[in-house]
């Protein structure tokens, strides 16, 4: 069993690039309102946050790494160690 890992998206933070969507259209869809959903999720207060895998993992940093206002967030579930 691979490492898991929480993927964490800042929702109202969200300036509606799109650039998540482009990059991991697995996870990301643009919603009406102009901005980002985390598939597979809801919003829990200001945060949607989901589980991923080792296999998701490299698809989820692109999209976090090429977001310009930095609201994905990736962190080792086991050690609660942030990656970005």
């Amino acid at each position: 069993m691979g490492k898991k890992y929480i993927v964490e998206y800042e929702r109202p933070n969200c300036i509606g690039a799109g650039v998540c969507v482009v990059l991991s259209d697995k996870h990301f869809e643009m919603n009406v309102d102009g901005k980002a959903d985390l598939k597979e999720t809801k919003l829990e207060g200001k945060i949607m946050r989901k589980e991923i895998d080792e296999a998701d993992l490299q698809d989820m940093m692109r999209a976090a790494e090429g977001c310009p206002v930095r609201v994905i967030h990736v962190i080792e579930k086991e050690t609660g160690k942030k990656l970005i």
